[in-house]
């Protein structure tokens, strides 16, 4: 198909879309969850029937208020205990932005689910008790929030209620806070005082803590400038599903659809694409089934090739003149999400964008250690919430970025070829930590007959 008979529109065309992507964090009983219940309940964004189940249940537990927290602890152990278990995942809208939020466990043993939580943020609200101040748990989501390169962090002081709404604690925590977030590389931190029971400084001002002047939480989520498409992010699309209708209409017609990871893709632009190497120029591009010039960040497209070339899912097409080299061997900065250790040698598939692979674990040199920040040697495994540095072979190359520059694809997630359950999730290249490579490391690297005893020989 041409692209000569078909009238072109451009991107501004199209329905621009606001939507920002953010998620709690805190220890436990910080009140993340009653935040998030006053935040939907207070923009109005609770239906009825939802508000009378919560109103019901809460009788039934003999709390005359209604508790707001069950609009996010939906899971029975969750309402029986009153602790969040599960990333909770609730879409909201107001006038100015839609929202997608993610509330995360906050008991240690649920660390691993803040990842999940966190993955795809733009932005991190982090809570903590005006009574206990900062804590470990408090450390540990801000150190997560740092490794995963969440772009904005909000350091919401929770139960201002409970400390008489005094000006000194809230200024004490924030102070101990940013001093914390400052050595993890967070550029910024933006604090709030609050309390989610009463209603405080959510979605309306407080009015007993006139000391404080800056935004409530929700005025802060509506107006926050979020950039999804930094002007140094190279574009990457890594294709889904290859389009070929053969149709009397479009018998020729051969579309490579995908979402683009990070950048932007012109008509005309000189591409490769990875692993092959095989270059080529974009002749056409199709977005909400209309011809564009340009289609960025986040958009679903379908880009036609000038050249007929072999290409499938799980190759990624870049610009030329931007084009990653692949390679078999990564570094990377890991959270093991499972119960099942991760152990050298271990076999695992290893999933980056649309592309799935064979890899074995060559080696664990070290494991982060949040009191201090440091790479310390951990032996020759990682268990469950660990967050430690790895190196990986790869069956195939991979044309992978550094996490750096671009969250989709410098990320990874490693898998049980047994029984399909997620391991690990990966962060390609350095992490935070800007300390010297760990000295007397004991870990091992996968050598030896047993290396290769299935097959697996990279």
């Amino acid at each position: 198909m041409t692209t000569s008979t078909r009238t072109r529109t451009t991107t501004a065309e199209l329905p621009a879309t606001t939507l920002l992507r953010f998620a709690t964090a805190g220890s436990v009983d910080d009140g993340k969850s009653t935040l998030v219940g006053r935040l939907l309940h207070d923009s109005k964004s609770v239906l009825a029937d939802q508000l009378e189940a919560v109103e019901r249940a809460s009788a039934g537990r003999g709390q005359e208020a209604p508790d707001l927290a069950l609009l996010t602890d939906g899971l029975r152990a969750e309402r029986e205990q009153g602790i969040t278990i599960d990333v909770a995942y609730r879409y909201f809208a107001t006038p100015k932005r839609r929202f997608i939020l993610a509330d995360t466990p906050g008991h240690v043993q649920y660390t691993r689910n803040m990842v999940t939580g966190a993955s795809t943020a733009e932005l991190t609200v982090i809570l903590v008790d005006a009574r206990k101040g900062v804590v470990e748990q408090t450390r540990r989501h801000a150190a997560i929030a740092a490794l995963l390169r969440v772009p904005q962090v909000v350091l919401a002081v929770n139960k201002m209620d409970l400390v008489g709404y005094r000006e000194p604690v809230f200024a004490t925590i924030v102070a101990e806070f940013t001093a914390y977030a400052a050595e993890l590389g967070i550029p910024g931190v933006t604090a709030i005082p609050i309390s989610a029971l009463a209603g405080d400084n959510v979605v309306e001002p407080s009015a007993v803590m006139d000391w404080y002047s800056g935004p409530t939480v929700l005025e802060h989520l509506e107006t926050v400038p979020v950039s999804r498409d930094p002007a140094h992010r190279h574009a990457r699309l890594p294709v889904q599903y290859v389009i070929r209708p053969q149709t009397a209409a479009h018998p020729d017609y051969r579309g490579y659809a995908g979402q683009i990871a990070a950048g932007t893709l012109h008509v005309g632009e000189p591409v490769t694409v990875l692993p092959s190497g095989r270059t080529t120029r974009i002749s056409a591009i199709d977005l909400l089934g209309r011809p564009v010039d340009t289609a960025r960040t986040g958009q679903s497209v379908t880009v036609l090739l000038a050249d007929d070339l072999d290409v499938s899912r799980g190759d990624l097409i870049v610009p030329t003149r931007h084009a990653p080299a692949p390679t078999q061997d990564i570094e990377a900065t890991v959270c093991h999400v499972a119960d099942q250790e991760l152990t050298v040698g271990h076999r695992v598939l290893l999933k980056h964008g649309t592309r799935t692979v064979k890899a074995i674990v060559e080696s664990i040199p070290s494991r982060l250690a949040l009191d201090d920040l440091s790479l310390r040697p951990h032996g020759d495994r990682l268990a469950a919430n660990d967050i430690g540095r790895v190196r990986i072979r790869t069956a195939e190359p991979l044309p992978v970025d550094p996490y750096a520059d671009s969250r989709r694809t410098g990320s990874f997630i490693l898998i049980d070829p047994g029984d399909g359950t997620t391991l690990t999730a990966g962060m390609v290249g350095d992490s935070f930590v800007t300390t010297a490579p760990v000295k007397g490391s004991t870990a091992g690297t996968a050598t030896g007959p047993d290396a290769d005893a299935d097959g697996w020989d990279f």
